[in-house]
């Protein structure tokens, strides 16, 4: 990993390359994406398998999961995979829970009433990567708040493994998560099929998952045709230590991000270089017995750093500019700084709550904004899933009290015919 020193010059160029990162990348796919999206809102179910002949070698064992294929992977699941599924679930539908809006009503003594009613999509898309990046837990996340909000039917679209089988691991999550059909079909042709519906893959109000640069390039030509949760980057943590931390957990902590991907970003700040350095060598100690340490170390080469600033507040300024997807607070007295990070999407305090925590059990969502953009999006949650409607009544004299000023503003805009539908309901 490369040491920066902050001098206001240095860590910014550094900041500037990271985000380079997804517009490179998508410029490179676009136009592939665009042609597999057009194919399927032509050919429908035709061209979705072809693609899947293409890309993963041959047709899955059938199209649609068979319920029966589904529940048997439920009852076959070890069981303390199972357990740990429950559990994270229950962790997660309590958290989600109180995410809740409110259907309201308003009434006024002159007889208007005003209100709103909040209700959940009709039917939304589940993405879920398969074959050896196979995220059971991204399954929790998504079909969890999904519920809570009362969607009436998620349709999860998961490529096949080699053999044209499903993953046992998702079907799994799929079934203790109530989700309703599932279609073995990834990549950019499964997100259009979503988008637009096919004779067999129905068509969805909003889609939602993880998935590799094509599935995140269609989910971004299609919004607007659909919903989407958002546009998701590379994963990133930044750790924000002030040398009181062990230097082992913050080399972990720093890896089990790197592992994600080769273009992850893993940033330690910090304003003690003596156990930043300590950390480094903790990183080399502890690549040996992890799995995916070519992708580690490619990362942190690629896109990791040390950033050493000269006290907190510096260090809290840099993380707020960086705005991370999760951002580990090792400081002393994490807690005081809860109200200073206003640019992250999850905040993991203290040296008992790994960014790990949230991505499998504590309960607040992990689908997170990435590259920058936790400074406008939030997590997804239940409010991700509901759909809100106003409604309006008002009486004769509660609209005859209002006429005059409806009719000024519409005609000061030009809008005659809007100031029309007023002024015509009170002429003799």
């Amino acid at each position: 990993m490369k040491k920066i020193y902050a001098n206001g010059v240095d860590e910014y160029k550094f900041f500037a390359d990271l985000d380079k990162r997804n517009g490179e990348t998508n410029k490179k796919v676009t136009q592939i994406v665009t042609e597999i999206i057009d194919d399927v809102k032509q050919n429908g179910d035709k061209a979705v398998l072809a693609y899947t002949e293409k890309f993963d070698g041959k047709l899955p064992k059938y199209y649609e999961v068979p319920r029966e294929v589904i529940n048997d992977a439920l009852t076959e699941a070890d069981s303390d995979f199972t357990d740990a599924l429950l559990n994270s679930i229950e962790n997660i539908r309590v958290f989600h829970e109180k995410q809740k809006s409110q259907s309201f009503v308003d009434t006024k003594d002159n007889g208007v009433i005003l209100g709103q009613r909040v209700r959940g999509l009709e039917r939304v898309g589940l993405y879920v990567p398969g074959g050896t990046a196979a995220y059971p837990s991204s399954v929790l996340m998504n079909a969890v708040p999904a519920k809570i909000a009362g969607v009436k039917e998620i349709i999860m679209v998961t490529p096949p493994l080699k053999d044209g089988t499903p993953n046992k691991d998702i079907l799994v999550a799929a079934a203790l998560c109530g989700v309703d059909r599932v279609f073995l079909s990834g990549g950019a042709q499964a997100i259009a099929a979503l988008a637009y519906g096919t004779e067999e893959i129905p068509k969805v109000d909003k889609i939602v998952g993880p998935g590799n640069i094509y599935v995140a390039t269609a989910k971004k030509l299609l919004y607007g045709t659909v919903d989407i949760d958002m546009v998701a980057g590379p994963s990133e943590i930044l750790v924000l230590s002030d040398g009181s931390a062990d230097p082992k957990y913050i080399a972990a902590d720093l890896m089990s991000q790197a592992e994600h991907d080769v273009l992850a970003s893993a940033i330690l700040v910090t304003t003690d270089e003596e156990s930043a350095d300590k950390a480094m060598q903790e990183l080399e100690i502890q690549l040996k017995k992890l799995s995916r340490a070519e992708i580690i170390r490619k990362s942190l080469e690629d896109y990791g750093a040390i950033i050493v600033c000269k006290d907190k507040s510096q260090a809290v300024e840099m993380a707020n500019r960086f705005a991370p997807e999760h951002i580990e607070i090792l400081f002393e007295n994490p807690l005081e700084y809860v109200g200073q990070i206003d640019n992250a999407g999850s905040m993991f305090l203290g040296n008992y709550s790994p960014e790990p925590l949230g991505d499998y059990y504590a309960g607040p969502n992990h689908v997170l904004p990435t590259s920058g953009t936790a400074r406008f999006f939030s997590p997804l949650g239940v409010n991700s899933f509901e759909k809100r409607q106003s409604f309006i009544y008002y009486t004769e004299d509660a609209l005859f009290a209002a006429k005059k000023d409806i009719v000024t503003v519409a005609e000061r805009e030009g809008l005659t015919a809007h100031a029309n539908a007023i002024k015509v309901r009170f002429e003799d």
